[in-house]
């Protein structure tokens, strides 16, 4: 099976589909928690609001996964040896 991307860029190894996963992940929580709760009104407060969500996504979002931290303190204490 072959992707559809919108760009072509150089690879290394052969392209998969399911490198896209994580990101097709945000945007759909992106467009869940945007799209549908919000009335953009104009082009710059989307880009804010977009910028206030990613910066929420790495910073303050908490994951049980992360054993209970937001994927900053989780990659923070990693690399400390803490975790």
């Amino acid at each position: 099976m072959r992707c559809r991307t919108p760009y072509s860029s150089k690879k290394e190894r052969k392209e998969n589909c399911l490198d896209n996963a994580i990101i097709e992940n945000l945007f759909g929580t992106l467009k869940s928690a945007m799209f549908y709760l919000k009335k953009i009104k104009s082009i710059q407060e989307l880009k804010d609001e977009i910028h206030q969500y990613i910066n929420y996504y790495n910073k303050d979002r908490i994951r049980l996964n992360l054993k209970g931290k937001s994927p900053i303190e989780y990659r923070t204490l990693y690399y400390q040896k803490i975790i």
